[in-house]
Parts: structure tokens; C-alpha cells; sequence
């Protein structure tokens, strides 16, 4: 019993040496997330065109 005390207060200690980023930080983030998540998109569907543009034609 007494590990699991020991585990407990381990965590709880570990749990306040958390630093959470701040909300400027998290914005920035998810900007740039859906910034090169679309850019990718974008990337893919003109490779995905050219290749079924290609394959019509060749066959």
C-alpha cells in the first residue's frame, strides 16, 4: 500500500513541473497547423490530378 502512496505523491509532484504553453502559443500553433495541413491538401490533389491525367491518357 505504501507504493501506491508513493506512486500518487510521485505523479502529483510531476504534475506540477508541467508548463503549459500559453494561449498565444496554442493560437500560433493551430495556425500554422491548418496553414500546411491545407497546403499539403492543396500539394496532393495536383499530384493526384496530373497522375489521373496522365494514366487517362496513356491508357
Amino acid at each position: 500500500m505504501k507504493k501506491v502512496f508513493d506512486y500518487i505523491k510521485s505523479v502529483r509532484a510531476e504534475w506540477f513541473k508541467i508548463v503549459w504553453p500559453s494561449r498565444d502559443t496554442v493560437v500560433r500553433s493551430t495556425i500554422m497547423i491548418l496553414i500546411f495541413s491545407g497546403l499539403a491538401a492543396l500539394f496532393f490533389f495536383v499530384v493526384d490530378t496530373i497522375l489521373n491525367a496522365l494514366v487517362n491518357w496513356i491508357f
